[in-house]
């Protein structure tokens, strides 16, 4: 059945004659809006136990996690390959001989095809691209650079660490080397609303961006944003009135754009808004179905 949108599971699809899925690691890095070298804290909103498996324990060796969350999946899909997910805190962000042990280890794990990379911009400098580039040459590559918004009063405010012109640069320069470039970020950031994250939908698109992750601003326990919150509620989208951001927003994405995601899924026990009560696939098929009973589609407002 064919989508509305340019869907990460058809592109991927055609991208290996195999299966694949994806398996997070988590290598013990920080962020540098962590560990003071720019800001102590981190992100205000973030908490890394939101995303991360059982199976992704920083205690154990790449090679461990990998092996664990291959035999987890292997149970539905036997004939599986794999992806090794560098997804916790910043993948980038420690000197290149280490970062080029823990990448060639994932890589030398049987039946791994390939790895993606979770980063911020301004953790990539010149000597890791050439090695990404070399590496791009063998194997399957993906960077994604977490740009979160295009407004930097609000990067300020959620202590990013970094400015929009910081994520351009990243990306172009990522996108200049041929490796695959990805972008994440989030509607519904304190003191954006539909119109301005609409606004920011064309300067996303205008970017060297091949695949784009979207999702909904989410209040995790214990994190600054939650007292933030807690002290000053602040609006947070319902289900009905993202669903119509999302759509919006994608109208005005470029169409050759392969979108990965639309929503994220905190555990219940670590959310506190907004509580949709529904899946990330369940939203996905909700979205499906508006824009086509709404006759639109991705990229049909950018003519």
């Amino acid at each position: 059945m064919e989508l509305p949108y340019n869907d990460f599971g058809t592109w991927i699809r055609r991208r290996f004659p195999f299966r694949v899925q994806k398996i997070s690691v988590d290598s013990g890095f920080s962020c540098p809006n962590r560990d003071g070298r720019i800001s102590t804290g981190g992100c205000t909103y973030c908490d890394n136990h939101t995303f991360n498996p059982a199976y992704c324990d920083r205690r154990k060796t790449v090679t461990e996690q990998l092996e664990e969350g291959k035999r987890f999946f292997a149970r539905k899909y036997p004939d599986m390959k794999y992806l090794a997910y560098f997804q916790a805190f910043t993948n980038t962000y420690a000197p290149l001989r280490h970062l080029q042990a823990l990448y060639e280890e994932a890589l030398a794990v049987d039946d791994v095809a390939g790895i993606v990379i979770g980063t911020r911009p301004d953790c990539v400098p010149d000597d890791l691209l050439d090695y990404l580039e070399t590496l791009n040459r063998r194997t399957f590559l993906l960077v994604e650079y977490g740009i979160e918004t295009a407004n930097d009063a609000t990067l300020a405010a959620i202590n990013r660490g970094h400015t929009f012109a910081c994520s351009r640069e990243a990306i172009e320069k990522t996108h200049a080397k041929g490796i695959l470039t990805g972008a994440h970020i989030i509607l519904g950031l304190p003191g954006e609303d539909a119109q301005e994250s609409l606004r920011q939908a064309p300067l996303i698109s205008s970017l060297p961006v091949d695949v784009l992750k979207i999702h909904q601003m989410q209040i995790i326990r214990g994190t600054r944003l939650a007292r933030q919150y807690e002290a000053n509620p602040f609006p947070v989208y319902d289900l009905q009135s993202y669903l119509q951001l999302a759509a919006d927003y994608l109208r005005r994405l470029r169409a050759d754009l392969i979108i990965d995601r639309f929503t994220s899924q905190a555990p219940a026990e670590l959310l506190i808004a907004p509580r949709w009560g529904i899946k990330n696939h369940e939203f996905t098929d909700l979205l499906a179905q508006h824009l086509k009973r709404t006759g639109a589609r991705q990229g049909d407002l950018t003519a």
